[in-house]
């Protein structure tokens, strides 16, 4: 989700819920602004440096490069990506889709959002990333937009087997002005439904990488995973 303090963010009633349900991070940080070092930084562990939401052509020492080279079935889906990971529809922008940098180009693994109920109803990878589209990640739209938007998805995925069999959902907000955004972590089995320890991007991709059983990349080597909320 997008640019949104962590009080006006889960103001709305289903996210409300949904942090009060599951687990609240309330000492969940973002690595810098704007948007794109931080969706590098949760799939890299690296910003590069960069400061813009401009296009770069990267290195392949990423997230999904390294499932792939384990054997680890995953795919990410972007809403609104209608003609190509890098330019497609108005409502699709290429800096929310960190995977089209890796490489300089788009593996076949980045798909519309159009299969993700069908993957959800039948073979789910074993990591899902998806990034809503302009609106509906309140980047351009009000909280309340993104709020219908994650009752439908989230209601997808809680009744999916590849959630409830010990998996977990992880929502989170790229970045804000403010120190801190929010971030959700939704699962089965929680230990704790609020947490102050100190987490960021780099700690998120820290939990993926260690529940999959892959080294962490970067940054994520120093962050702490959510283990004190979810096992």
């Amino acid at each position: 989700m997008e640019n949104k303090a962590a009080d006006e963010a889960l103001s709305p009633p289903f996210t409300s819920s949904l942090a009060q349900q599951y687990a609240n991070l309330t000492n969940y940080h973002a690595i810098s602004h704007p948007s794109l070092p931080n969706y590098l930084a949760m799939t890299s562990g690296d910003t590069y440096g960069i400061t813009d939401d401009g296009y770069h052509a990267l290195g392949t020492n990423d997230l999904g490069h390294q499932l792939s080279a384990a054997g680890i079935s995953w795919r990410a889906y972007m809403e609104g990506m209608s003609s190509g990971c890098l330019s497609s529809g108005d409502k699709y922008a290429v800096k929310h889709n960190p995977f089209a940098y890796y490489g300089g180009a788009c593996p076949a693994n980045v798909v519309d959002a159009g299969p993700l109920e069908a993957d959800l109803k039948a073979k789910t990878p074993r990591f899902v990333w998806i990034t809503p589209d302009l609106c509906n990640d309140t980047h351009d739209c009000p909280v309340a937009t993104g709020d219908e938007w994650l009752r439908n998805k989230v209601g997808l995925i809680t009744s999916s087997a590849a959630w409830t069999n010990g998996g977990l959902l992880v929502v989170t907000w790229d970045e804000d002005h403010s120190a801190k955004i929010a971030t959700i972590v939704v699962a089965p089995n929680l230990t704790a439904h609020t947490s102050d320890t100190y987490h960021d991007h780099y700690s998120l991709l820290a939990t993926i990488e260690d529940r999959l059983g892959v080294p962490r990349l970067g940054n994520a080597r120093g962050a702490t995973p959510f283990t004190e909320v979810v096992p």
